[in-house]
């Protein structure tokens, strides 16, 4: 059986619908899949709708999180979606990244960068009236990320693809970079277990909060105290050094192994699959969630 456990549509920053992620998943070979767009389960319904028989589809989202200032992504599975507080979490998340991202539009064009919002939100599948009005929140369910302003940027002419819009000017730090709301990465484990999910850190080499990059040990050890789930330590961007390493911390503190491909489509060259998550971590990741079940199509 093939577990990934990590995958993004154009719900949020992905390049697919949902429908087509499920349908390339199946053409990959993957049994089991979770979307987990960015916040956001507004992608489920459709997933599930196009499901192959035979398929697994298991409900997720990665959560926006911080530590010290520092960006922590969490994935969270098999949550109850009307969970109050987490409801309301969500909304204040996907309310402050369309203001976050107006923001760095506004920047981009003082430094003359010729990006412009209509079609920021066009890539990214929002609906919008007048350049001086926000999107409605009410029109569209997908999420605007910076992945979309990066290919506002590639289609400006400012950065020659994706991960050169990032470095040039929207990364940490760069002429249009602005910071958003996020939760507390405690806070987030203990809310998703709060409304019957489980969790798993993301891509744990590839934070910001230490200067080399990976989520801190004892932040780790903390959010496994309070609930945490697993650890993704085999993703693509990991060398076997670092997965090594990871999968070695969730052993010793008895967390679930993941492997996920991360895939976002094209900006990722469709790598659903790449990367999986063996039967027996994926069962023990998943025991304790009460809030949602996995979705096998017949």
């Amino acid at each position: 059986m093939r577990i990934d456990l990590h995958s993004h549509s154009s719900v949020s920053d992905g390049t697919e619908p949902p429908a087509e992620v499920v349908r390339r998943a199946a053409a990959a070979g993957v049994d089991v899949l979770a979307l987990t767009d960015h916040d956001t389960v507004a992608g489920i319904p459709a997933a599930a709708a196009a499901l192959p028989p035979g398929r697994t589809l298991v409900p997720g989202m990665e959560l926006s999180c911080l530590h010290e200032g520092s960006s922590v992504h969490l994935l969270a599975y098999l949550c109850d979606a009307g969970h109050p507080e987490l409801a309301a979490e969500l909304r204040r998340i996907r309310d402050d990244r369309t203001i976050r991202a107006r923001a760095m539009v506004d920047r981009l064009g003082e430094a003359g960068i010729e990006v412009t919002w209509e079609r920021v939100c066009a890539i990214a599948g929002v609906r919008t009236g007048p350049m001086d009005t926000p999107p409605d929140p009410g029109a569209s369910a997908n999420v605007i990320g910076r992945p979309h302003i990066a290919r506002a940027i590639v289609e400006a002419g400012a950065a020659s693809d994706v991960p050169e819009a990032f470095d040039r000017w929207i990364g940490a730090g760069r002429p249009g970079y602005v910071a958003r709301y996020a939760l507390d990465a405690l806070r987030a484990v203990e809310l998703v277990r709060a409304a019957g999910g489980v969790c798993a850190v993301a891509h744990p080499a590839r934070g910001e909060a230490t200067p080399d990059g990976a989520v801190p040990m004892e932040l780790i050890e903390q959010m496994a105290a309070v609930g945490l789930g697993g650890i993704e330590a085999d993703h693509p961007s990991h060398d076997d050094d670092e997965a090594a390493f990871w999968r070695g911390a969730a052993k010793r503190l008895e967390l679930a192994v993941t492997g996920s491909s991360d895939d976002h489509g094209d900006l990722t060259e469709h790598r659903i699959g790449c990367r999986t998550t063996a039967p027996e971590e994926y069962a023990r990741l998943i025991e304790p969630a009460t809030g949602a079940a996995p979705i096998t199509a017949e």
